[in-house]
């Protein structure tokens, strides 16, 4: 330090530290001078000397004069040294950069102002600092003096220039730093961020591209920001990015694929909007290294399907095409359970929207990939059962297409129809709204005759009586009302001359017999007219209550509809179907006079017109099994049921056997008889319980109430004698 004073004179030392800035300007000038001259001597001990002296003397002085004028002073000495400064700045620089965190705000102006005019001199040689530099100039963006501010951004554009020009930048030393720094929040320091990223993108040869996962999550942050310049500034670097990407033959796109799928569930528009362009580039652009990715890509898609923006749901829609597009193997890392497990959980998504596009998924896996997807069955079957209540009937008929490809083979089929019955068991309401619509497509996806065997099979088992009632009176109602079942009643109508109507016939009877009503309107449709009356006298006065009557009344008004216009046509012929009459007048015998429903139908049996009667055709049959009527037809044949001209085979007709028919009704009509009276006996009982115990509650409120009468009187008492 000797040598260094001796050097430089005290008056420069003096006006160095002065707190005039023209004085530490003129001695700063006086001290380039004399580093100069050392320089052309070589002698560079006495330099490092001089340098220590302003490092320690001046630096790190505890007075901020001072530490202004050793700032200036380094910078002088640097600009005397010129193209010798490179072997001195470990010396020069760290000082530096240690005022940028000074306390005097003057002080870190100075310092920026210092490191400005160091590199200027130093230019490339330079660089070794970079990383230290980036980082003080990183808090300087945002240091709260305005004038350190501008200083900073003087001192950054030079950094900028240097970097861009240098050859000994290391990319791979600054990415670290700069993905510690890209979730700041800080407005300043963002800008400085994105202005470096879009900078270092700008060199060719530094590839930014490469280094994008570090980073890119931190862009995504900036464009939910409050400043419209920043989102701009990262909307333009992701823009940029985005291009180099389609323009690059190899791109890392699993990692950004994993971001992408985060920031496209951000609560900010802008973000989502970008996410999800970003994604639909990747889909396009990925290929096979997406793979692993789709479920997740899927999971990012599918909410965005029903985004409020619609620029959002019309990209998520392309996107979401682009996928379902896709070839991939499931043995080459395609997850069939996981995107499985996606749709799934989007089934349960409060927008329509995507419930479709999930179901819409789950349809486009099981044509692809069927085998996979039945391996997971059982984890998505009660899933699709609960979505037949959805709200939406879009979305209940894209969940029935998806049941009806399960249901393909035999043993999905009948679990389906299981656990549909187990459904309607336990959800009434199901049943109300939705069991029609569910039943009908079933049919049409199904086959319909298929659907109606099945469902007739449980049913003729089903233990429940009240629900089995309730169920049959459905189908029967979609049986007689519904288009899609066009070509079963055109099979029925042939029970009597075709045995697959005979054998679909059979089959529905057992479970009908749950419910008379439902059993009347098989046999009109089937023209077992003959059986339709043996049923309707077999009634008795239990099974005419107002459940029936309800029922009765809707079949009068089907009967006027045009499904039953060919029964209408066959009363103009008395003759050849006598048991319709009787049929029919003994549904009228059961109607209320006063009811809608009878005066309907009494109008329609007084508008046959009377030429279509005779006393020969008309013979009243003999009392007895009505299964023995026979009229007398042309030829010696006979007729046992309406219409059908055969030999005589006694009670079997076509190879039904209606006796044992009707007895099989019978004893389904006792089994609801008896179960209704244990029903009333129970409720009774229960009625009569609640009644005991009020009985004996009763005794101990009135004594209850005695003692709070007589108290009082015994007190009176007391006070009379007093």
């Amino acid at each position: 330090m000797a040598d260094a004073l001796s050097l430089i004179p005290a008056a420069v030392l003096r006006n160095l530290a002065d707190k005039l800035y023209e004085k530490r300007k003129n001695a700063a000038l006086d001290i380039e001078g004399i580093v100069k001259q050392l320089a052309s001597a070589g002698d560079h001990d006495k330099i490092t000397a001089v340098i220590n002296l302003l490092t320690t003397e001046f630096t790190y002085s505890p007075q901020a004069n001072h530490r202004k004028g050793g700032l200036i002073g380094l910078a002088a000495a640097t600009v005397g040294l010129s193209s010798e400064a490179a072997q001195h700045l470990e010396q020069i620089v760290p000082p530096v950069l240690n005022s940028f965190s000074d306390q005097d705000s003057r002080v870190r102006y100075y310092a920026c102002e210092a490191l400005y005019n160091i590199a200027k001199v130093v230019r490339g040689d330079f660089i070794i600092f970079f990383n230290q530099i980036f980082d003080a100039l990183c808090k300087l963006s945002a240091d709260s003096d305005a004038n350190v501010q501008s200083a900073a951004h003087l001192l950054d554009r030079l950094v900028k220039d240097i970097v861009t020009e240098s050859d000994q930048f290391s990319i791979e030393e600054f990415i670290p730093l700069l993905r510690e720094r890209m979730n700041v929040l800080n407005p300043y320091v963002r800008q400085f961020l994105v202005g470096w990223i879009t900078v270092l993108d700008s060199v060719p040869d530094i590839d930014m591209l490469g280094f994008l996962p570090d980073f890119l999550d931190g862009l995504f942050n900036m464009l939910s920001d409050s400043s419209h310049e920043i989102r701009q500034q990262a909307d333009s670097a992701l823009s940029e990015f985005l291009q180099e990407i389609k323009n690059s033959p190899s791109v890392d796109y699993g990692r950004m694929a994993e971001i992408l799928v985060q920031r496209a569930g951000s609560q900010d528009e802008f973000t989502r909007l970008t996410a999800i362009t970003w994604i639909n580039e990747f889909v396009k652009l990925g290929g096979d290294q997406l793979v692993p990715y789709y479920a997740d890509i899927l999971g990012a898609i599918l909410p965005c399907i029903s985004d409020k923006e619609e620029k959002i749901r019309v990209v998520a829609r392309e996107t979401n095409e682009e996928l379902q597009a896709l070839k991939a193997d499931p043995a080459e890392a395609f997850d069939v359970g996981a995107i499985l497990s996606i749709a799934r959980r989007e089934l349960s998504s409060e927008w329509e929207g995507t419930r479709i596009e999930a179901l819409h998924w789950l349809s486009t896996l099981l044509n692809k990939y069927r085998n996979e997807v039945l391996q997971y069955l059982n984890d998505i079957f009660d899933t699709l059962l609960k979505a037949l209540s959805d709200p939406s009937d879009q979305v209940v008929l894209l969940v029935l297409d998806v049941h009806a490809c399960i249901a393909k083979d035999p043993q999905h089929f009948r679990q389906l129809v299981v656990f549909l019955m187990h459904n309607f068991r336990v959800d009434n309401s199901l049943l109300e709204k939705r069991g029609a619509l569910i039943i009908r497509r079933l049919c049409v996806l199904l086959n319909a005759e298929r659907v109606y065997r099945e469902l007739s099979t449980i049913l003729e088992g089903e233990s429940d009586l009240d629900f089995a009632s309730i169920m049959v009176q459905a189908l029967n109602l979609i049986l007689l009302t519904s288009s899609e079942l066009s070509e079963i009643r055109y099979l029925l109508k042939q029970t009597l001359v075709n045995p697959a109507g005979k054998d679909l016939y059979v089959s529905l009877y057992a479970s009908w017999c749950h419910s008379p009503m439902a059993i009347i309107s098989l046999c009109l449709l089937a023209q077992t007219y003959q059986h339709a009356s043996a049923v309707i006298q077999s009634l008795v006065e239990e099974d005419v209550n107002v459940k029936f009557l309800v029922q009765l009344d809707k079949l009068i008004r089907l009967l006027e509809t045009p499904i039953f216009a060919y029964l209408r046509l066959q009363l103009l012929e008395p003759g050849r179907y006598p048991w319709l009459f009787k049929a029919l007048y003994g549904l009228l015998m059961l109607l209320p006079q006063q009811s809608a429903a009878f005066k309907i139908l009494k109008t329609r049996l007084k508008a046959v017109p009377s030429y279509s009667f005779n006393g020969e055709q008309l013979k009243k049959t003999s009392s007895g099994n009505t299964y023995q009527f026979l009229h007398q037809m042309s030829g010696g044949s006979q007729i046992s049921e309406d219409g059908d001209i055969v030999m005589d085979r006694g009670n079997s007709v076509n190879g039904i056997n209606f006796v044992a028919r009707l007895q099989q009704f019978q004893q389904m009509q006792h089994q609801h008889r008896v179960h209704l009276k244990t029903q009333a006996q129970t409720r009774k009982n229960s009625s009569s319980s609640s009644k005991e115990a009020e009985r004996q509650e009763e005794p101990k409120r009135l004594q209850s109430s005695e003692v709070n009468v007589v108290a009082p009187s015994r007190s009176s008492k007391r006070a009379q004698g007093s």
